[in-house]
């Protein structure tokens, strides 16, 4: 099911976060942990979705992903926290 979407993909010591933005959110993060392709999740190993949110439009959620690249650390860690306080994996929630 296609669905505009921005989510947060964390390492798992939390060190590390990822902002992106997919029409196909399940897909997409199987590709990551998976590591299908390379680049910064890979090589970071940023697997884990701790934050998404669902749009109305593919407009809207890249203008939200670039939005939230731009927040601080401690903003984006508040966002993550205000729907997920544990961090817990939610991709298997999907």
């Amino acid at each position: 099911m296609k669905r505009a979407c921005v989510y947060i993909l964390s390492s798992n010591n939390h060190k590390v976060l990822y902002v992106g933005v997919t029409s196909q959110l399940k897909q997409r993060v199987w590709q990551h942990k998976v590591g299908v392709v390379d680049g910064f999740t890979k090589k970071y190993h940023v697997h884990k979705l701790v934050f998404f949110e669902l749009h109305q439009s593919m407009y809207s959620a890249i203008e939200r992903e670039k939005q939230v690249k731009k927040w601080k650390r401690e903003w984006k860690e508040n966002l993550i926290k205000s729907i997920n306080p544990d961090w817990a994996d939610l991709y298997d929630s999907l």
